[in-house]
């Protein structure tokens, strides 16, 4: 049995990969599905991969539950969507030994590199409730596809994820607005001070360990898709600094008009995280936000991702990603 629209326009489907035991059951109005019928541990046929791929396109994040993957397993699976990204330097993050591929979300290692009550310390300092909201990685010129995301420890409440439909935000906004956002590029930086107040010692040497190695590119502010020719609004609070040609004024005033229409309710779907859960998204066409609601809590969560190489981003009319400091994105 299938819970699931028809494709939105301009996506690609093919209908006959879709396997009787794949069931795609939507969560929410405009984004999100669960899927079951399917052990990603096992190795998977081509039409499954084919129907995962069109679910994933056509709701922009889907779920699975009961997903025991162990490290080798999860970097399987995302590697049948694709190449996977390179992470290198000690700011990328944290991976398991011998797994390089993966990027492991424990607050347990951000307290050993940034220092204790590292997430309550800069959520105080945020100008803006939404500056959490992100796409992975933007501040390359090759931003990845997708992302998958596995729980491996979660905790009895709190937690949660959001992502938002930013293909749908893009359709919402008013055809004078679209217009005009269609012609416009927009800087990406990895740590976004537009967002923070940077006030004490311990802020500035944060910043100067990023600002070291800067890793900056200027994206369209509306993103082609390049696999179902959408289009998609491709600016977010937690990396959108600035609008390339405005005023500063301008650009704060037209960028907090899109922040808050792009994360409205609406557009969104929310997930309960539990043990061996997956969540595996369409980078192109959502942001996502972090959960706020636990870091004051003594509680153990463990996530670990993989994400699938991008290719350079493509706007209307030719507008195209360029590099402003750093460089591309790699693959293993």
């Amino acid at each position: 049995m299938h819970d699931r629209p028809s494709a939105q326009k301009g996506t690609a489907v093919n209908k006959t990969a879709q396997p009787t035991r794949l069931v795609v059951r939507r969560t929410a109005g405009r984004i999100g599905a669960e899927i079951s019928g399917v052990d990603l541990r096992e190795e998977l046929d081509d039409a499954t991969v084919a129907a995962i791929r069109e679910a994933v396109l056509a709701h922009r994040v889907v779920f699975f539950r009961d997903q025991p993957l162990d490290h080798a397993q999860h970097i399987a699976f995302g590697r049948r969507f694709g190449a996977l990204t390179r992470r290198e330097g000690a700011k990328h993050g944290v991976h398991p030994e011998g797994h390089p591929e993966i990027l492991t979300v424990d607050p347990r290692a951000d307290t050993e590199r940034y220092g204790a009550d590292f997430e309550e310390h800069y959520r105080r300092k945020w100008l803006s409730p939404l500056a959490g909201w992100h796409s992975d990685l933007t501040q390359y010129p090759n931003p990845p596809a997708l992302s998958i995301l596995r729980a491996e420890r979660t905790p009895e409440f709190g937690g949660d994820t959001q992502w938002t439909n930013t293909v749908a935000a893009y359709e919402g906004l008013a055809a004078p607005l679209r217009r005009l956002c269609d012609g416009l590029m927009a800087e990406h930086a990895f740590f976004n001070a537009v967002h923070l107040r940077h006030s004490d010692e311990r802020d500035r040497e944060i910043l100067r360990k990023f600002c070291a190695d800067p890793q900056v590119a200027e994206h369209p502010v509306v993103r082609v898709h390049p696999e179902t020719g959408e289009r998609a609004l491709f600016v977010s609070p937690g990396s959108t600094t600035r609008i390339t040609g405005f005023s500063e004024l301008e650009s704060r005033h037209l960028l907090d008009l899109l922040f808050q229409h792009l994360t409205s309710a609406e557009y969104t779907v929310r997930f309960r995280w539990e043990p061996h859960s997956i969540a595996f998204w369409d980078n192109r066409s959502t942001c996502h936000f972090a959960p706020t609601d636990f870091a004051h809590l003594d509680v153990d969560r463990v996530m670990h991702r993989v994400t699938v190489l991008g290719e350079l981003v493509e706007g209307p009319g030719g507008l195209r990603s360029e590099s402003a400091a750093g460089t591309e994105m790699r693959a293993w």
